[in-house]
């Protein structure tokens, strides 16, 4: 039988449940959710609906046909199922499922509602204005090593090299084919069709620029200033950190803040550049890419990238927050935190580099606890295949 995440076992519940909670799938491109979501409905007990946006052409009405149409799914008392596919090329959408869904609790319609979307802010954004008690969010991320190690086979080189993307496993043979759908099917309509419609974007290629110069930079620090200079850009500052914003919402790259009790410090310190998923990272890297597998020093940042994209994809959830830490020359890979619990965690990776960090850390936030992942107390495949717990 085909391969099931967890998630899907999350969505056929939720889908059999009574009339409740309008769910909300969401998820960076290509993880997964359309299948994920067909694979919930292949033992559904009631009739269903299932369609997809299209950018440009779905409108408001186009919603409400389709609304209308699972609505004569429930004659004579029935329950049924609604299913809209990229639900965020709906201009307007949050606010008329509302007053669909609202009709419908006044009706006694028992029409159930799954909606699936790409774009964190544009979903995040509707279900603040317009569906707040109204909705569940399910969050679909990307593959754990866990998952890829389970479903395809994975060993510890190919989840660093090919990453958490199911599509490319198919691929893994031939590496100029896997590149090509990486930039294709993954980076570009992440950036030009989720980043760019997340916000004003003046310079599009400006953005494109910064991924692409960006990602070879994953798991470092690297200023503003210094990636204008990369970049050959006049831009500002400003516009680079809203671009990675943007490029973070899209579930491709995010520039971690330090970790610092005072949240101004926190958020106006550069950035650690870090991918999502270190597929992304090697395909910035174009011919080059072996060399990460092959070079102590690239390895080591591929493997802190593992952990980082394993933290991150954690904190979709709202459960964690994760930053890093460096004062002086004492530095942490990643500090996270959930309420009060903090955790600081050193990855050995094999590169060289200084290690008293952790105990510096530890020394200032006496607090917190102390994670080194690598260590025999704590294997790079254990964390990354969840068998650690992070507080």
């Amino acid at each position: 039988m085909p391969y099931q995440r967890n998630i899907v076992n999350v969505i056929r519940n939720r889908i059999n449940e009574p009339r409740r909670f309008i769910q909300i799938l969401i998820g960076p491109r290509q993880t997964g959710k359309t299948t994920a979501v067909t694979q919930a409905l292949a033992d559904f007990p009631l009739p269903y609906l299932m369609t997809e946006a299209t950018k440009g052409e779905s409108d408001g009405d186009w919603l409400r046909a389709q609304w209308y149409r699972a609505r004569g799914l429930t004659n004579a008392g029935l329950s049924a199922l609604l299913v809209i596919d990229e639900i965020q090329y709906v201009k307007n959408w949050s606010a008329i499922a509302k007053t669909l869904w609202d009709e419908d609790a006044v009706a006694g319609v028992d029409l159930r509602v799954l909606l699936t979307g790409s774009s964190a802010t544009l979903i995040q954004a509707g279900l603040n204005e317009s569906l707040v008690g109204r909705f569940e969010l399910i969050e679909s991320t990307h593959w754990t090593f866990a998952e890829c190690s389970d479903a395809f086979g994975y060993s510890l080189n190919d989840y660093l090299f090919y990453g958490g993307y199911p599509g490319a496993e198919s691929l893994r043979g031939d590496p100029r084919r896997w590149l090509r759908y990486m930039r294709s099917s993954v980076i570009e309509p992440s950036i030009l069709n989720d980043a760019l419609s997340l916000g004003d974007v003046r310079n599009p290629e400006l953005m494109q620029r910064l991924f692409m110069v960006g990602a070879p930079y994953s798991a470092q620090e690297i200023s503003y200033r210094k990636l204008l200079g990369q970049l050959n850009d006049r831009g500002n500052t400003s516009t680079l950190a809203r671009y990675l914003e943007l490029l973070s919402d899209a579930g491709i790259m995010s520039g971690l803040h330090k970790y610092d009790p005072k949240i101004l410090r926190e958020k106006t310190s550069s950035p650690r550049l870090l991918v999502h998923d270190t597929s992304l990272m090697v395909a910035a890297y174009g011919r080059k890419r072996n060399a990460l597998l092959d070079n102590p020093e690239l390895r080591g940042r591929l493997v802190e990238t593992a952990v980082g994209a394993y933290l991150i994809n954690r904190s979709y959830s709202g459960e964690i927050e994760v930053f890093w830490w460096r004062e002086g020359a004492s530095e942490v890979d990643f500090v996270v935190t959930c309420d009060d619990d903090v955790t600081a965690i050193e990855v050995k990776s094999g590169r060289v580099k200084p290690t008293r960090g952790l105990d510096e850390f530890i020394l200032r936030y006496p607090y917190a606890n102390a994670l080194v992942v690598g260590s025999p107390a704590c294997t790079l495949e254990d964390f990354l295949k969840g068998k650690v717990a992070l507080f």
